[in-house]
């Protein structure tokens, strides 16, 4: 039976774009383990920075598919499910194929080397998107070559550029994107448009994010906290983007403990960040034009309002579009 090696690679794609923004300063990295007759044991992808790599998640998974031992399920750590999986393995991976949208990393830090994992459970056919270009973690293909896995190159290598642009863009320099939700009838104003999914997403952005960008009339509007409470998570800095550097303290963005605010009329303050959000609408949206990377929306199925982006003519590319709950998120690239 021939097997449609980009299907598998597609299905790690997407399911790596739901946590994009999710795992700095770690890449966004999905993978499949797929069995010796093509059926589909597992799709998993990177949570969180120090949780378990793609990789390991896909292969904790499919190892329960095949065995039904639901100890493995208990486990979070990474050393724990790396140790289980050695022990218990019994060869049952031996006749699989992985996929991963990136090459599994030979390093050991908080978590144990991924390749390592898979060159000794015995998994010899190893599809992967895209060269690890972080020197620390990289040369993983040497550890799978070594224990005669057949790897193959480049599988889906332009989408997987683009789920793991972000990740080399701060690795070396910094990303930026910009977030805003609108409503079917492209309204961006009066009051909460997306589902507490989509907000509990963005709080989950802001935890990990290192600046936010504002503009200073939302700032005196709508008076937010700006913080991740939603997720229990920690503030990020934040950069009121104003001509004016009044502003009522009283608003409760200035009271949050251990966070910088900065009020600025440009982005210099961008230079000393890595992984930035912007928020806004319009005029935000002019301003930061050169300096955004990635563009992100939350499309909500509703009408309303009555302002929302005048008079600009971009095109997008589509990235990745997926449904949250009620909305629809989009990551997209401004076609230059």
């Amino acid at each position: 039976m021939e097997i449609d090696h980009n299907f598998y690679m597609n299905l790690a794609i997407s399911e790596a774009w739901k946590y994009q923004g999710l795992t700095y300063p770690n890449p966004a990295v999905g993978c499949s383990i797929v069995g010796e007759n093509g059926e589909l044991l597992a799709v998993e992808a990177h949570h969180k920075a120090g949780e378990p790599h793609a990789e390991v998640n896909a292969l904790k998974a499919a190892y329960y598919k095949l065995t039904q031992d639901d100890t493995v399920l208990s486990l979070k750590s990474s050393f724990d499910i790396h140790n289980y999986l050695l022990k218990k393995h019994n060869n049952i991976f031996k006749n699989c194929s992985l996929y991963s949208t990136l090459e599994p990393c030979s390093h050991v830090g908080k978590t144990p080397a991924c390749a390592n994992l898979i060159a000794k459970l015995g998994i010899k056919n190893v599809f992967i998107g895209v060269e690890d270009f972080n020197t620390e973690a990289a040369k993983g293909n040497a550890v799978l070559k070594k224990a005669d896995c057949n790897i193959r190159l480049h599988v889906e290598q332009k989408k997987c550029e683009d789920l793991l642009f972000p990740f080399k863009k701060f690795l070396h320099e910094r990303f930026v994107f910009f977030k805003w939700a609108q409503r079917l009838n492209g309204t961006t104003d009066e009051g909460i448009i997306s589902s507490n999914e989509s907000r509990k997403n963005v709080h989950a952005m802001r935890n990990v994010c290192d600046l936010l960008v504002i503009g200073g009339n939302t700032v005196r509007k709508d008076r937010p906290t700006l913080d991740a409470r939603l997720v229990n998570g920690k503030a990020p800095d934040i950069l009121i983007l104003s001509r004016k550097d009044e502003f009522d303290t009283s608003i409760p963005l200035f009271a949050v403990k251990n966070r910088k605010v900065y009020i600025k009329d440009d982005f210099s303050v961008v230079e000393n960040y890595k992984n930035i959000m912007i928020e806004g609408s319009t005029k935000m949206y002019e301003l930061s034009r050169e300096i955004v990377d990635y563009y992100l929306c939350y499309l909500a199925p509703s009408l309303g309002g009555k302002e929302g982006f005048a008079n600009i003519e971009d095109k997008f590319d589509i990235l990745n579009a997926s449904k949250e709950e009620e909305d629809i998120i989009m990551w997209m690239k401004r076609r230059i």
